[in-house]
């Protein structure tokens, strides 16, 4: 897989990110149609743009919340099969944002939504299956679509012994984002899930864990970090497992930070935090934006190496176990999550949704064991060698 479409994938749910200023939705060239007994919507933008579904009760709804779609309030009644549907309408979220709402004549579950790119537009397909009543996964309200943070997560803590090395585990995505949705399976729910499963191995490995997310919530990228680093968190690991329009990429794969991938990484990333909160313990307030990139790349050639070496172990361990690799399983990108310069951070790409076998694993509770087992497992391996390697780096 190629790492940019990674990388947009891990912004926004198969979205792929769009210039600012982009035309709104083009209701002659969208649709709706339907198919035994599916929905499918095809949506044409002027360009692929940042998007996120959710269902909603009370009354049940598909919801999209669409970037700089334009205000196209009382239009969607225009696009071709408006009919199968109780209402359509949109209108303004924040700004740059627009909310479609399609009002649902019955139970559905989203089965599958990617944005793909054609002759300039982009066109966002969904199919929605009809469910049983009892199977309708909608938010109580719509009021999960706010954009505030979590409160912070509590650590596990074992007092009775001194403060082992703290796991910082994020499960990508979450809440109103979805992530990769393929044969009504999200990817939000399946890493909470493994997290959770994760968190069981490294606790009886002796580790402290803290996740970036407990629930089905919405937890910004670059906030995710920021909770990693007030848990006091001693490295962290992202988990994902993605979904190709085009099927072709399957097995694991472990990301580190790429400074080469994105230039400006370190000038996005010192202009949109608050100095202060860059590099733990260092107050970076007043300084410009080159002094701050220069301070963060001199936190990295301390952290770098390290999460290079975390990601040798869980390629090694990942392999030891028997589990699928890719080709070239250790990679680096300019993944947001993995930005922080004080943290050793890698993100797990535990298999592709659209991989049929990789799906199966996912959903296989003796796979997850494995996969947990050889994750913690490496974890126990690099920190061993980390605080060798400790030990020389004081001389």
């Amino acid at each position: 897989m190629h790492w940019l479409a990674l990388i947009l994938s891990l912004l926004w749910p198969l979205a792929v990110l769009a210039q600012e200023g982009v035309p709104g939705l083009d209701l002659a060239q969208s649709s709706v149609t339907q198919e035994d007994g599916d929905l499918l919507i095809s949506l044409r933008f002027a360009a692929p743009v940042p998007y996120r579904p959710m269902l909603v009760t009370g009354p049940k709804r598909l919801v999209i919340d669409v970037k700089s779609a334009g205000d196209a309030q009382g239009e969607l009644a225009g696009i071709q099969g408006a009919d199968l549907f109780e209402g359509l309408r949109a209108g303004p979220l924040k700004p740059g944002w627009s909310r479609l709402v399609f009002e649902l004549r019955g139970p559905y579950a989203i089965d599958s939504a990617v944005m793909k790119t054609t002759g300039g537009g982009g066109v966002l397909d969904m199919r929605l299956k009809p469910v049983a009543a009892e199977e309708f996964l909608g938010a109580a309200n719509a009021m999960s679509a706010l954009w505030d943070l979590p409160q912070p997560t509590t650590p596990v803590v074992d007092p009775s012994r001194p403060r082992p090395l703290r796991v910082a585990i994020d499960p990508g995505h979450g809440g109103i984002d979805s992530g990769a949705v393929d044969q009504g399976l999200r990817e939000a729910d399946l890493m909470l899930d493994f997290a959770r499963e994760l968190t069981e191995k490294l606790i009886r490995a002796g580790f402290e864990v803290v996740l970036t997310r407990r629930h089905d919530d919405f937890v910004g990228l670059e906030a995710r970090m920021t909770e990693a680093r007030a848990s006091k968190a001693d490295l962290l690991i992202s988990l994902h497992a993605d979904a190709l329009p085009e099927g072709q990429a399957a097995g694991a794969a472990i990301f580190t930070w790429n400074s080469e991938a994105d230039d400006r990484a370190s000038r996005q990333l010192a202009s949109r935090h608050d100095r202060a909160d860059l590099v733990a313990g260092l107050d970076l307030a007043g300084t410009d934006d080159q002094i701050a990139a220069t301070l963060m790349d001199m936190a990295r050639a301390d952290t770098h190496p390290r999460s290079q070496a975390l990601a040798q172990h869980m390629s090694a361990s990942l392999a030891q176990a028997g589990l699928a690799l890719r080709r070239r399983p250790v990679k680096g990108a300019a993944f947001s999550v993995l930005k922080s310069p004080d943290i050793p951070s890698v993100l797990l790409e535990l298999g592709f949704l659209t991989d049929p076998g990789d799906r199966a694993n996912l959903i296989d509770p003796a796979w997850r064991a494995r996969m947990a087992t050889a994750v913690a497992a490496a974890v126990s391996a690099w920190s061993e060698d980390d605080a060798a390697r400790a030990t020389l780096r004081r001389h």
